[in-house]
């Protein structure tokens, strides 16, 4: 058993599920950030428990032959990447294992897996960014929270975030600086400038700047206007009002100060409507993929009605609707449904209707419409479905089930649990959605079993 401050050479020789390097010493796991498989090194612990320690990499004795030169300045301070130090191709062959692991581990399942979709952009595919506005020591710090902690680092030039990002940034650290606005404390409560939020509809390029605040306005807006519209692509400035002593980062209510509130992006042939509170893929051109994805195994067909639980703005339903007799898509988010309407109109589809409530209790109420989908769309948010709607959607009684997951272990979970309702995981692929960091989306497909 290893104890605190014990140095020795380690070998890397896997990844934890947050993308960390682990390895082992004496058969104790030794967890180590910012290490790749391949590597060996000089480890020296920091924290030492009786299943586990964790390390520090004091030096690389020999390096990993995936191993890159980070490119970010700040990959080490910030918490934003987990694989900035290595291959791209690496990274991939870890996200697919992934996604396996968690369905013979979890769901104890082994359908057929597809090589994982590689995203278009590993660098500036982000069309959103929310920058913590901190004061620290009397230094103004606009950029993202270090790792495990709410200490905001300075955030540069992220090269995730488009490079427009970083010139708007810069014009709000001028306007904050030159005009005394005030910046939010946390830990006191007090203070005007919480976040700033920024869009960017990159097939159109219109770009939407949102202020957070601790207030009801913010001072001397017109001066801000005037050199935002500096920037190519500005459309709208937004103030987002939110009083609460939270970690959430908007509020409810949303202000224009210019322009109409929101931006229009292009996804999949269908325009959408984009207002701060509206959910989105952060990366379109991967959302174009995986949509595609999720189309090609519901196969829509004229004839074919569908059901989007968890439909968000619409996207992925949208995306299908020229194609199918009904779509029907529900979500719990009053102004989601709203931006999914506006959508429908925006892109003349008829054909479409939106229920704003709970997934579980709009499937039961459809149920007793007698409305029978030929396919159920699952989008779930991260901590994947309640037992009570797979058993819902389960008495529907759809040919197929298309679930989208942003994380493998619910997917995992929920495909065994569906297994058990009469559906079989056909096949299923993992989406890079988010490269250089542990996150990996996946679509799986499944079918009502013949047995």
């Amino acid at each position: 058993m290893v104890n605190k401050n014990d140095e020795f050479k380690l070998n890397i020789t896997g990844y934890t599920s947050e993308g960390g390097g682990v390895g082992k010493f004496d058969g104790q796991a030794i967890f180590v950030e910012n290490t790749a498989v391949g590597d060996e090194i000089l480890c020296h612990i920091i924290k030492a428990k009786k299943t586990y320690a964790i390390g520090k990499a004091m030096k690389i004795i020999k390096p990993s032959k995936s191993r890159i030169e980070p490119e970010c300045t700040s990959f080490k301070s910030c918490g934003g990447c987990s694989f900035g130090h290595i291959k791209y191709e690496e990274e991939l062959e870890y996200k697919a294992q992934k996604v396996e692991d968690a369905f013979k581990r979890i769901g104890g399942l082994s359908p057929e897996f597809k090589p994982i979709i590689s995203s278009p952009e590993t660098t500036r595919y982000r069309n959103k960014a929310q920058y913590p506005v901190r004061r620290e020591n009397g230094i103004l710090n606009i950029g993202f929270y270090a790792k495990k902690s709410h200490r905001v680092i300075d955030g540069g030039d992220c090269l995730l975030q488009p490079q427009d990002f970083t010139s708007i940034i810069e014009i709000f650290r001028k306007w904050i600086n030159e005009n005394s606005v005030t910046v939010y404390n946390e830990e006191i409560g007090i203070g005007l400038i919480r976040h700033i939020y920024l869009r960017k509809a990159f097939a159109t390029g219109e770009i939407m700047a949102c202020v957070v605040i601790n207030g009801n306005t913010i001072p001397n807006s017109e001066e801000l206007i005037e050199s935002l519209k500096e920037i190519e692509g500005f459309k709208t400035l937004v103030v987002n009002i939110n009083r609460e002593k939270t970690n959430v980062v908007l509020g409810e209510n949303c202000i224009n100060l210019y322009g109409d509130g929101y931006i229009t992006d292009i996804l999949c042939g269908v325009k959408i409507k984009l207002s701060p509170l509206s959910f989105y893929q952060v990366n379109r051109n991967g959302a174009e993929l995986l949509y595609k994805k999720a189309a090609e195994y519901v196969a829509p067909t004229p004839d074919q009605t569908i059901l989007d639980l968890y439909c968000g703005t619409g996207t992925i339903g949208l995306s299908m609707a020229n194609s199918v007799k009904e779509l029907v898509g529900v979500e719990i988010i009053p102004e989601a449904i709203e931006d999914a309407e506006v959508n429908a109109k925006l892109n003349d589809i008829n054909n479409a209707r939106f229920i704003c409530g709970d997934a579980s209790v709009a499937a039961e109420e459809l149920k007793n419409e007698g409305i029978k989908p030929d396919t159920v769309i699952l989008d779930p948010p991260r901590k994947g479905c309640a037992e009570e709607l797979l058993k819902t959607v389960a008495e529907i009684n759809p040919q197929k089930i298309v679930y989208v997951s942003c994380d493998p272990a619910t997917l995992a979970r929920d495909c065994s649990r569906l297994l058990t309702l009469g559906y079989e995981v056909k096949e299923v692929t993992p989406v890079d959605m988010f490269p250089r960091t542990s996150h990996v989306e996946s679509v799986a497909l499944l079918t009502l079993s013949s047995i």
